[in-house]
């Protein structure tokens, strides 16, 4: 697994001479929530110091899509809301299959980097212990990195409610990938250093809980992404 960093930078670093920009590779990250208390509640978990992309900061469970993630089984699919979202984000020449993929790669990462199964347990799947439950995700942002970094990652971005997927938010565990794994209220990152694209869609998700507590399926998702260096926000 390599984790995403959670998309763009604030301030890309240069390319060495005559090198080309990655292509950005795809990836899902997925804002876990815990409303059993006062007040929402996220969980994040600190990069190693060692990774190559934004080491020793506090970002998302995530990672880019694999192509084993195709051939992953399920257990429940997408709301068709979702995955309306996702399809127009990535115009209708994008396959239902690499749709999929993506959501469920959010939740495999989900599961290797946190201990947490989001799914209906099954020791058949040699891959994962337990058929991922995509039902109760929502779409929430998309984020591109700009050019520059030596690692590029069109990242997407879902929120999942831990009571709605039979979720203990006791029950997480560090891994090599996410040290520090805590809660954190998402009114309040102050605890924790993270990449810029993490705060500026962590107050998408607070603007959102505000609008509707609920975070109905197949809301307006915001878009960011470089156009000729300017950072751009679209709402698709």
């Amino acid at each position: 697994m390599t984790g995403t960093g959670d998309g763009p930078a604030k301030t890309p670093p240069a390319n060495a001479p005559g090198s080309r920009s990655p292509r950005p590779r795809d990836a899902a990250s997925i804002m876990l929530l815990d409303r059993s208390q006062a007040h929402v509640r996220v969980l994040v978990g600190r990069r190693h110091k060692a990774h190559v992309f934004m080491p020793d900061l506090h970002v998302f469970p995530g990672g880019r899509r694999d192509a084993s993630d195709h051939r992953l089984p399920w257990a429940g699919d997408m709301q068709p809301a979702v995955l309306e979202r996702l399809r127009t984000c990535h115009g209708h020449r994008a396959s239902e299959s690499r749709l999929r993929a993506i959501a469920l790669a959010a939740l495999r990462e989900l599961h290797e980097e946190a201990g947490i199964a989001i799914g209906r347990k099954d020791g058949g799947n040699i891959t994962l212990p337990f058929l991922p439950d995509l039902t109760n995700l929502r779409y929430m942002a998309r984020a591109i990195t700009p050019p520059g970094f030596p690692r590029r990652f069109d990242t997407h971005f879902f929120a999942l409610f831990t009571d709605e997927a039979g979720v203990d938010p006791m029950d997480i565990h560090d891994s090599r990938e996410l040290e520090d794994l805590r809660w954190i209220d998402v009114n309040d990152v102050s605890a924790v250093r993270m990449p810029d694209i993490t705060g500026i869609i962590l107050g998408d998700l607070r603007a959102s809980l505000q609008s509707d507590a609920s975070l109905p399926f197949g809301r307006p998702v915001p878009f960011y992404y470089t156009r000729h260096g300017r950072f751009v926000r679209d709402l698709l």
